[in-house]
């Protein structure tokens, strides 16, 4: 059984290369272990079936108020942030970061889990590769990443 800290956040990064921008290739302080999680796709969908956006939009919500009652309640958030190239630039589009809490990170630790590998050594090794400016070595390293859409679609509530 796993214990709940029910303040604390747990964010899933879908994207290898925005992990890359956040942990400073595996090398900041406190982050220096990537790990590469897989869920059930079941899992997931549920967690984005019952999230709400991290940050208030009006085209997306009834006013302020609205929006801070919908986020206390959720038990998931999703967060929008730039996704990175190869070098770890900014790219025009966004890539989704999915926040859980509370009860939802036990299920996401004991129920979701399909697998955790330590990714470290790819973050070091595809590195080294930017560093010596070989974009072909580098792109070749990178894991496969197709874009998600959820059964159903992505809830028009989590389009910010």
């Amino acid at each position: 059984m796993i214990e709940v800290c029910e303040r604390c956040l747990t964010w899933i990064k879908p994207s290898f290369l925005w992990m890359m921008y956040r942990s400073g290739w595996s090398r900041k302080e406190g982050q220096e272990r990537v790990l590469a999680v897989e869920i059930s796709r079941a899992g997931f969908d549920w967690a984005l079936g019952h999230a709400c956006l991290s940050a208030y939009h009006p085209d997306v919500h009834a006013g302020r108020d609205a929006w801070r009652e919908a986020l206390r309640g959720a038990p998931a958030r999703v967060q929008w942030d730039p996704e990175r190239d190869w070098r770890l630039r900014p790219l025009p589009w966004r890539a989704l970061q999915l926040g859980l809490s509370g009860e939802v990170v036990r299920r996401y630790a004991e129920e979701w889990l399909v697998s955790v590998v330590d990714v470290t050594g790819l973050a070091h090794a595809v590195q080294e590769r930017v560093r010596a400016g070989d974009e072909a070595g580098a792109r070749e390293l990178l894991p496969e990443e197709r874009v998600y859409v959820p059964e159903g679609g992505l809830p028009v509530s989590l389009v910010g």
